[in-house]
């Protein structure tokens, strides 16, 4: 089994071949080629959750496939849309619904909504590199923490944009050597601490963002010998059942009472 540092680069290193790897798997291709065939077909919210193979495959496209139980909650969040600063979606500090709102939104396009790119090839794309991250977490999770971090920071401008997101974070704190304890600062003094170890305009750089992962990825596995492969990772990205915050139970159960 490779180290955390040497896992990473592996695929890192070659991202392509390893995403044209995952494609092919005959799983993934299949599963893939359903979904490009069919989701032209979803003219609404209705049509989009009632198909199970079809909005299963999207949710694990965005990471959130541990909440596909959750319909009525996905409902109020594809109906709502995010348009509105007051919507459903734009409500929730987990920034994977509103993207997944943003890609899937009916309630501005309606019956075009699957014509877009985002909404065929985009998703399949983001499918693939789901599933290309998770099988790493299969053998490392340091490794799938890094490609997470990867694939993310494109999109982090701020300090609080890392502290929004758990996995994101920890990779923040191991790479900073930030203790986790510091989680329970006031938030401006995390974010304080974080800019002072940190340039977050070096995230934007890829030379600068390797440099920071090969960090991470050396700290990782001197706190985290290469063993098994632990709960751990998919409790901080996939947001299952056993770690969902109490505020989005509260509100998951809400929507299931039509509040």
């Amino acid at each position: 089994m490779f180290s955390t540092a040497v896992g990473y680069k592996l695929i890192a290193s070659d991202l392509t071949a390893a995403l044209e790897r995952t494609a092919s798997q005959p799983n993934v291709e299949r599963d893939s080629a359903y979904y490009l065939a069919n989701i032209t077909s979803i003219k609404s919210v209705d049509d989009f959750i009632g198909n199970d193979r079809i909005f299963k495959y999207a949710m694990k496209a965005f990471g959130l496939e541990d909440m596909d139980y959750a319909k009525a909650f996905m409902r109020k969040i594809l109906n709502e849309g995010i348009d509105d600063p007051r919507s459903f979606a734009n409500s929730l500090t987990d920034t994977r619904y509103r993207e997944f709102a943003e890609t899937f939104n009916f309630k501005r396009h309606t019956t075009v909504t699957t014509i877009f790119d985002r909404a065929q090839q985009g998703t399949v794309d983001r499918y693939v590199r789901q599933t290309l991250e998770v099988d790493a977490g299969k053998t490392n999770e340091g490794v799938r923490l890094a490609l997470y971090f990867q694939r993310k920071a494109e999109g982090v401008d701020t300090p609080f944009h890392l502290m929004a997101d758990r996995a994101l974070l920890k990779v923040t704190q191991v790479a900073l050597g930030i203790p986790e304890a510091t989680g329970t600062m006031d938030i401006d003094r995390q974010a304080d601490l974080i800019t002072k170890k940190l340039d977050i305009e070096d995230l934007k750089e890829p030379a600068k963002l390797d440099k920071f992962l090969e960090r991470f990825a050396a700290l990782w596995e001197i706190e985290n010998p290469t063993t098994a492969p632990s709960n751990g990772i998919v409790q901080l990205i996939d947001g299952s059942s056993n770690v969902i915050g109490m505020d989005l139970l509260q509100q998951i159960q809400s929507v299931r009472n039509g509040r």
